[in-house]
């Protein structure tokens, strides 16, 4: 599905308008300069869009600049330059199908980091309740039975009729409210973090999701976008320097390291290259 149709940045002229109108001067004109120096103007959209390049090459600054002119939701407001809202409201687009989307959704690397963060905090709380009532039911499965006459020692009574039935394990978890929180890897836990994440008929623009993603990780991430795409109505706008991501099928890759800027495919970027070459030089390696 696309429903983000085509997306127009500034000109040259329009930003250069758009500094002769600023009364003060200011030493941090981002995002401006960027994107006319590549000589990218214009940008088509598919059902998966990915902006490939290197650090600086402005990857996350598109991201930006589309999201917030498109008022994706976004779990952490980032601190923008005095320009850069005068540049988002300069910006045109096409949206299409707009009844058909629930949604649109800015999703960073740093949100799966506060999720993980989050878990984790969440998971050291359950492993002290944990602690808590194995010892709890050892002191109440030692200490001698005794005669309870009140409401109040009710509890008491209880929990001393559960550890003399109960193993210890049983006697956690039947105590324990969030019985639902795993253990597992970083890795693991991303990666249900996006299918956890991604809804169908929605537009998600994603920077760099490839982060905590083990590469069979990053393969499964792979094959979950592509079926989102096709079966579940979702277009995807991500940023990346996966090779595996970049490996999408049918994605439209814009190379923000070219000038001017081009759609490539997967196989003619740079990085991809390396990997290849490097690859190469070791496939003896591999035949062991």
């Amino acid at each position: 599905m696309v429903f983000l149709k085509r997306f127009r940045l500034l000109t040259e002229n329009q930003e250069y308008d758009m500094i002769l109108g600023m009364k003060n001067i200011h030493n941090n004109v981002y995002p401006l300069k960027i994107f006319p120096e590549k000589e990218f103007e214009v940008i088509d959209f598919e059902p998966i869009t990915i902006f490939y390049g290197g650090n600086g090459s402005g990857k996350t600054t598109l991201l930006n600049i589309i999201g917030d002119t498109l008022r994706a939701s976004k779990r952490n407001i980032d601190k923008k330059t005095e320009f850069f809202d005068d540049y988002v409201v300069n910006c045109g687009y096409d949206f299409v199908h707009q009844g058909d989307c629930k949604g649109i959704k800015y999703i960073s690397s740093d949100d799966v980091f506060d999720y993980l963060l989050d878990l984790k905090a969440i998971n050291s709380g359950v492993n002290r309740r944990k602690e808590d009532l194995v010892k709890e039911y050892y002191e109440y499965k030692n200490t001698p039975s005794q005669n309870f006459n009140s409401l109040e020692q009710y509890e008491d009574l209880k929990n001393k009729v559960d550890s003399n039935r109960m193993t210890v394990s049983k006697y956690v978890r039947t105590r324990l409210r969030n019985n639902t929180i795993v253990q597992e890897s970083n890795g693991e836990t991303a990666l249900d973090f996006w299918q956890n994440e991604i809804e169908d008929n929605a537009l998600y623009i994603i920077d760099e999701p490839e982060n905590s993603l083990s590469a069979e990780n990053q393969l499964k991430l792979k094959t979950f976008i592509e079926e989102s795409a096709r079966f579940y109505n979702c277009q995807f706008i991500i940023a990346t320097h996966s090779p595996f991501l970049l490996a999408l099928n049918e994605a439209k890759i814009y190379d923000l390291d070219s000038v001017p800027v081009k759609s490539k495919k997967w196989t003619e970027l740079e990085n991809v290259k390396v990997y290849n070459e490097f690859f190469k030089e070791h496939s003896d390696e591999f035949k062991e």
